[in-house]
């Protein structure tokens, strides 16, 4: 396992985070806490240092297993947990952005995870009924209470993630350090703007769902209409197929399982990016955590990248255009280096799709 850091913080992350939405069978599927325990346990021996959870997840039995199995060695790992997430049936302040559904979430948190402090704490949506000065004076109050050590959002727009770090910087509060993203090889929507804002402000991306609810590992493409629907979202379809067949041919070329191709895909990615892996089985997340010794070669990236490549839509598509760049930057655009890209794009590459 290699390590990384997370977004403009110092502090040292494994390449890999480990989420815990399956541990506990509250909801009807997961993990048992036997099982579970035994996860984060391989998950360690393997190298691994950063632990995801949430108030929420299993109804708050996620968060009781994962400080059950950190007893006696909780330093050493990075532990985040998230609060928005209603708490309490029926009470409408346990649920929210607000001050006081932050302190309640978090009071409970530390309880369940029995530590005394959260090493990351999430955001874990937007809710736009609380003002973002509020939520990022409530964060900040908590990391000068040495409760938090640093703070993160999750599932927000780009231009609302950028406004709370700018109003964060400004006023001495304490920034997000990084921003989890649904983020896969048939869902790459977030490179229209989110990527680029993490990368510009700096923040680490945790892509959660990198297997796309598992279409990824190639499975669900025994079925003869390829179709794949679960929580809302289909990647039914020709191209959705195209791409997975793809993939899963050049795990055979390589030796590799789908997965593992799927999660060197994302590790290639600009900036720091840090696939969140979940697993119900011990077998699953050991050949997970293989993908750590894949490396793809720049053609495999560059067909990976051109059958996947989103549209991006507008000012993207028009900024594109071979005129709109001889506007901007001038008729010998092709001459100009750009040192802060270069390792990224040939010399003569297009600015506008970078």
């Amino acid at each position: 396992m290699r390590y990384t850091l997370l977004g403009r913080s110092g502090i040292r992350v494994s390449e890999f985070a480990l989420g815990t939405m399956t541990f506990g069978n509250e909801w009807g599927w997961g993990a048992v806490p036997e099982t579970s325990e035994r996860l984060l346990n391989l998950y360690a021996d393997a190298g691994g240092n950063f632990i995801d959870t949430a108030n929420v997840y299993t109804g708050g039995a996620s968060e009781k297993i994962v400080g059950r199995a950190l007893r006696g060695r909780r330093d050493r790992f990075v532990l985040s947990t998230k609060f928005t997430g209603q708490g309490v049936a029926g009470d409408l302040n346990t649920a929210g952005n607000h001050r006081k559904s932050l302190v309640t979430s978090l009071e409970t948190s530390l309880r369940r995870l029995e530590t005394d402090y959260i090493d990351v704490l999430w955001v874990h949506a937007r809710d736009t009924l609380t003002p973002l000065p509020e939520v990022m004076r409530a964060l900040d109050d908590q990391v000068r209470a040495g409760k938090v050590l640093h703070v993160g959002v999750s599932d927000w727009s780009a231009w609302e993630t950028a406004q709370a770090n700018t109003l964060a910087d400004l006023r001495g509060w304490s920034p997000f350090v990084g921003v989890q993203m649904r983020y896969n090889l048939l869902s790459r929507s977030v490179e229209t703007e989110l990527t680029h804002m993490a990368q510009a402000h700096d923040l680490a991306i945790l892509a959660w769902g990198p297997l796309a609810e598992g279409r990824l590992t190639g499975k669900y493409l025994q079925d003869a209409e390829g179709r794949l629907t679960r929580g809302g979202w289909d990647f039914s379809g020709e191209r959705g197929d195209h791409i997975v067949r793809e993939v899963v041919a050049l795990a055979a070329a390589g030796g590799w399982t789908p997965a593992q191709v799927a999660l060197a895909w994302l590790r290639s990615r600009p900036g720091t990016v840090i696939p969140l892996l979940g697993a119900t089985g011990e077998q699953q997340l050991t050949a997970n955590l293989g993908a750590a010794d894949v490396t793809l070669d720049d053609g495999a990236l560059r067909r990976l990248d051109e059958i996947s490549a989103p549209e991006l839509g507008f000012p993207h598509d028009v900024m594109a255009g071979e005129d709109m760049i001889g506007l901007v930057y001038g008729d010998r655009w092709r001459q100009v280096v750009d040192h802060r890209r270069a390792s990224r794009r040939p010399v003569n590459d297009n600015p506008q799709l970078a």
